[in-house]
């Protein structure tokens, strides 16, 4: 399964660059088991495309050993479910899942290599002008309707989803280059060119978002885009989606769970010719937090359970004669952090997004420093993660081969430098230690993180009395994820949150949405439509626009690097985002799945079709 980064941050990069510094900053293998000792499980072929014509159709030949059809794999997530289907407008990490299930691109990542591979695509040229790519399809695929995917489908969703700026507009926005956008054509039924303003690194893996049907997607497009935004819903039939991945919806049952079925069409066969994927049936709990997540494995009624690190010790004593195994798949490319709303403009209605007070505290950059050395992250190594994890102190996670290993290591915690930050921009403490800010007003704020992520909400506890120490009151409050998604996103109005990303350790201009100035999630300063208007641009905000627009032109490996170490000293520096800790992903699987594969950069699903119940 193609992991999506939350809310569509994606993993880019120019395969032959990406691919000699890959094994030069970090060699990647398939995961070790959970005692962290160097063991190589088994040794599956890296090249996973190799194509098989079968009566005109191109297939995908699977190199997994053979397995057997039937049967069922259940997961789970938190929080509330999907929001929508539309793998054209999703902004949150459940529903990407399921469009990463339901919907193929053009090419992938290699989960062993991290070099672009094939998919929907049956080859792909970048010709010597750097700008112009050549993609031909395999031909004979079909539509889970029975209609053939071609060159027209290619075409239509970029042409007119995508640069259209229809649904989600992360991707377009990313692909803008000095305010134009790629070119795309159809030469042939089956093959299209792409025509770049300029050379653009990030602009290959971009490929990799799903392909809609034109003949499903174009009625709905010529209505206009408020009938895009609502079109495949969640109250949408099942028996009304037309997809291409291994999956199709079957039944959802709201808050509960996401039941699908295989998809006989699928692009992948096995060494005997029969179409992939080997399961029936996929099923997605929806649960309500991590300790009921992790009751539900315990009672057999989940296969796969991403351990909280409290939990290690426990289930690495209870494996060997247990019906799981564990798998160590390094740190997480989840950065979690604290940010702070320093949005000072107003809405449609005249009111302050932020009030006026609390703007004063959260646009004072010693005011965020402050609050950055006063935070424990050891302690919340410790005491959160139970040791299963370092602190971090930057947007790369620390496997990235972008890291800026000069900061990496942040500092140690330090109440009395915190105090002198406060004490330069007059705040000032009266006899019980509380805080005041120079016109006398006491320092009190609310913080949310997202309800049913205990990991999360003993951050939220913890940071609380962290700052407690300082005299400042923190309201801490988890809320349901769809509820925080909107207020960062839409309302706007909010005073600080505890929140993640998941990026990609290869490349970092997905994080473009995020620290480019007017980026779908630019969220310590979010800018609707209406705020374009008076934007209000900062001088580290500008920067970053800068940093980012040099970055993707920049095809040298090296160079960029330097590029983009230069943005993570402006966000050490700013603080925008207060990073805070990064977990080990360490996951129980069930024994009974077959050809079951971890690696680190393509996690436990990433091969789903090639799955089977023993």
């Amino acid at each position: 399964m193609k992991k999506k980064i939350y809310i569509l941050i994606l993993i880019l990069l120019v395969g032959v660059l990406f691919s000699s510094c890959l094994k030069r900053d970090m060699p990647v293998t398939e995961t070790e088991e959970v005692n962290l000792k160097p063991l190589n499980i088994i040794k599956y072929d890296p090249i996973r495309v190799k194509t098989k014509t079968i009566n005109g159709v191109d297939h995908i030949l699977s190199s997994a050993p053979v397995g057997k059809f039937g049967g069922e794999l259940v997961t789970s997530i938190i929080g509330e479910g999907p929001k929508t289907f539309n793998p054209f407008n999703v902004n949150d990490a459940t529903s990407s899942t399921f469009a990463g299930l339901m919907y193929e691109g053009l090419l992938a990542t290699n989960p062993y290599t991290g070099e672009v591979e094939p998919r929907l695509a049956k080859s792909f040229e970048v010709l010597p002008d750097k700008m112009t790519y050549i993609v031909k399809l395999r031909q004979g695929l079909k539509w889970s309707d029975g209609k053939e995917i071609t060159a027209d489908d290619v075409f239509y969703t970029y042409d007119t989803i995508i640069f259209g700026g229809y649904g989600d507009t992360s991707l377009r926005d990313m692909l803008m280059i000095e305010g134009k956008l790629p070119v795309v054509s159809k030469l042939d039924k089956y093959t299209v060119k792409f025509k770049t303003p300029k050379p653009h690194a990030p602009f290959l893996r971009s490929l990799s978002g799903a392909i809609a049907p034109k003949h499903v997607f174009k009625p709905v497009t010529d209505k206009g885009k408020d009938a895009f935004n609502s079109f495949y819903s969640t109250t949408t039939k099942p028996q009304d989606f037309v997809v291409s991945g291994p999956f199709m919806l079957e039944r959802y049952t709201p808050a509960q769970r996401v039941e699908l079925k295989r998809n006989p069409d699928y692009l992948v066969i096995n060494s005997e010719g029969k179409n992939l994927p080997y399961l029936d049936k996929y099923t997605v709990q929806i649960v309500g937090d991590l300790n009921n997540e992790t009751l539900k494995f315990q009672a057999g009624e989940i296969d796969i359970l991403n351990l909280q690190g409290s939990l290690v010790p426990r289930y690495r004593m209870l494996e060997e004669n247990s019906d799981y195994k564990l798998y160590n798949l390094g740190p997480t490319t989840t950065t979690t952090f604290l940010t702070f709303n320093i949005n000072n403009r107003k809405n449609p209605k005249g009111k302050y997004y932020v009030d006026e007070t609390k703007q004063a505290w959260f646009q004072d950059l010693n005011f965020r420093q402050a609050i950055d050395f006063a935070i424990d992250r050891e302690s919340l190594v410790l005491n959160v993660l139970s040791g299963v994890g370092e602190p971090l102190f930057l947007p790369e996670s620390p496997t990235s081969i972008f890291l800026n290993k000069k900061l990496a290591q942040g500092y140690k915690r330090d109440l009395s430098k915190s105090r002198e930050l406060l004490e330069a921009s007059g705040y000032t403490w009266d006899k019980d230690g509380i805080l005041h800010d120079k016109k006398g007003n006491v320092v009190e704020f609310e913080m949310l993180t997202n309800a049913g992520n205990t990991q999360r909400e003993a951050t939220g506890v913890s940071i609380k009395e962290d700052l407690a120490e300082l005299g400042i009151k923190v309201n801490f409050k988890p809320v349901d994820f769809n509820s925080l998604v909107n207020k960062l996103t839409n309302s706007l109005e909010w005073d600080s949150v505890i929140m993640g990303l998941t990026g990609s350790p290869l490349e970092p201009h997905g994080g473009n949405n995020v620290f480019c100035s007017f980026g779908t999630l630019h969220m310590f300063n979010q800018r609707t439509e209406f705020d374009k208007k008076n934007p209000k641009i900062l001088p580290f905000e500008r920067e970053l626009d800068k940093i980012y627009a040099s970055g993707a032109l920049e095809l040298d490996f090296n160079k960029r690097k330097a590029i983009y170490d230069k943005y993570q000293e402006i966000v050490y520096r700013e603080k925008p985002f207060i990073y805070l800790y990064s977990p080990v992903n360490i996951v129980a699987v069930r024994k009974k799945i077959g050809n079951i594969k971890p690696t680190e950069l393509g996690g436990t699903l990433y091969n789903i079709e090639e799955l089977y119940i023993k």
